[in-house]
């Protein structure tokens, strides 16, 4: 009798190991890796009301209490915003979520911005490139949004194109130009281009800029 209690007790003891197992392999599975996981939103000020953002919802995408939930593959297709978009798209799951947080985030140098606050703006226009599956995007271009608010800069002179993986936008004027990498900052004065920041800032996305506007 104590032989088969022994037994039953082995037995059993093997059934809650397996399933924990089993659970551990399925969690690790399931889980996202740290470098793929969504940063949460920022908890701290709300977005300047300067920041143009309206209510446009995103198709077929969670509710925010839902969403805010979720932890979002931006590798997805169904979460790439293309061709020309207004900026209040990135108020709006799943892009509010890194978006609002690059925002809050960054905090631009205020003896350059105070260069570019007294640069002459009315015949300056902006497109921005991106994709907002590109972690570079999704890092540069709340940033570049951050510092155009603070510079005063009208958003309505600020082109948005998305772009798919391969670099390409469904836009017939999009080929003319010529983007090799994401983001790319263009800068035009009069419709002639000055300049652009490509991927990445050579040291700031406020320094940069102010270079590019003040050569002749």
């Amino acid at each position: 009798m104590k032989t088969i209690l022994v037994i039953t007790a082995l037995a059993v003891a093997g059934l809650v190991a397996g399933c924990s197992a089993a659970r551990k392999n399925r969690a690790a599975v399931q889980e996202p890796s740290q470098s793929e996981a969504v940063s949460k939103p920022s908890t701290g000020g709300e977005v300047p009301e300067t920041a143009p953002f309206g209510n446009a919802a995103l198709a077929g995408k969670p509710e925010e209490g839902e969403a805010s939930a979720h932890v979002w593959d931006f590798r997805d297709a169904t979460t790439w915003l293309l061709g020309d978009l207004p900026l209040a798209m990135l108020n709006n799951p799943p892009h509010s979520e890194w978006f609002h947080k690059g925002y809050a985030d960054y905090q631009p140098d205020n003896g350059i911005m105070a260069d570019l606050m007294a640069t002459e703006k009315d015949d300056l226009t902006i497109t921005i490139v991106l994709g907002t599956w590109c972690p570079d995007s999704r890092r540069e271009v709340p940033r570049f949004i951050k510092m155009a608010d603070l510079w005063g800069f009208p958003m309505n002179k600020i082109r948005f194109i998305g772009v798919d993986i391969n670099k390409v936008a469904p836009l017939e004027d999009y080929t003319q130009l010529s983007i090799e990498r994401v983001p790319t900052f263009i800068f035009y004065k009069n419709n002639i281009e000055k300049g652009r920041i490509i991927e990445v800032p050579v040291t700031s996305l406020e320094q940069d800029t102010r270079d590019i506007l003040k050569k002749n």
